[in-house]
């Protein structure tokens, strides 16, 4: 029996708690680079319907790519400030650690590449006319309905555009309204600005990283490097509020998700440097005292 309580207690601690709730935000991640892949692979069905050339996957699949390289930054991110200790990490491991990170940044600024070229695609735009929209239905024609969904049209549909100006996006039989374009393309200027937001955040948490192993990470540099993520951090949530109101929720969702889970890397850095600092105090007190008993020591053997 008290084995049992002994093991409710550790579940039932605070810490233990902050973990799985931690790791239960990280997994919501994960399934959400599942849905961006199958939202990805929808819409890239009707951008690209003759397959998408390898020099266009940025393009078709980026947000499905984008999330999946943060979720392994991510994942390194916690293991090198909450789960590996310092000392471990040397030899293979900091090497196979760097090259996951390189390969990680380097899919990161594809994707990156790919919102561009993406909002390039829906800048280039015919006009589009036709006596009746709902003659298209089941002639392969899609609408834009938003940034990566484009159905066929239906009965729906077409009677919303119907009398509407519309426009068509070059080389695709994609057509959609200039509102309901103009949105879209708007929403990809929201994925550029958040995914550029990211880079620069996390290059700082590289250099808070790469400074506390290094021993350099003083208060001042933490201070002033939180205050500037302060201000990335409520362009990411300004963001955030736009997708929810204008995009999808699934945009909304992980915007959501990804802010908590680097608060629990921000949290980890300073904590690591909390202990680290905890730990130069003790030093130095001990050699301190080291100190003074070895004047101690040399005044009782003059004096002797």
């Amino acid at each position: 029996m008290s084995k049992v309580h002994s093991v409710l207690v550790r579940a039932m601690h605070p810490h233990t708690l902050f973990r799985v709730f931690k790791y239960f935000i990280y997994s919501l991640l994960a399934v959400n680079a599942v849905l961006f892949f199958q939202e990805d692979l929808l819409a890239s069905r009707e951008v690209f319907a003759n397959g998408v050339p390898w020099d266009r996957l940025a393009e078709a699949f980026s947000a499905s790519l984008d999330t999946s390289a943060w979720l392994v930054l991510l994942l390194l991110f916690e293991l090198e400030t909450a789960v590996i200790r310092d000392e471990d990490l040397a030899g293979a491991l900091k090497w196979v650690m760097m090259v996951l990170n390189i390969a990680a940044y380097l899919f990161i600024l594809w994707a990156f590449y790919g919102y561009i070229t993406k909002f390039g695609v829906l800048s280039d735009t015919l006009p589009f006319t036709v006596d009746d929209v709902c003659s298209l239905v089941g002639s392969g024609f899609t609408w834009v309905q938003d940034l990566d969904q484009y159905p066929p049209l239906d009965a729906t549909a077409c009677a919303a555009l119907q009398g509407q100006d519309l426009l068509q996006i070059s080389g695709t039989e994609i057509i959609g309204t200039v509102d309901g374009i103009r949105a879209a393309r708007n929403l990809t200027i929201i994925d550029i600005i958040n995914a550029a937001d990211w880079l620069v955040i996390v290059a700082l948490l590289e250099a808070e990283v790469y400074l506390q192993v290094k021993g350099l990470l003083t208060y001042r540099l933490l201070l002033s490097t939180k205050l500037t993520k302060g201000v990335l951090y409520t362009i990411l949530f300004a963001c955030a509020i736009y997708w929810g109101f204008l995009g999808d929720f699934l945009d909304f969702w992980d915007a959501f998700l990804w802010l908590i889970a680097f608060v629990f890397i921000e949290m980890n850095i300073f904590q690591w440097h909390e202990e680290i600092a905890e730990e130069q105090a003790e030093e130095r007190s001990g050699h301190g005292a080291m100190g003074q008993n070895q004047t101690k020591e040399s005044g009782a053997h003059a004096i002797g």
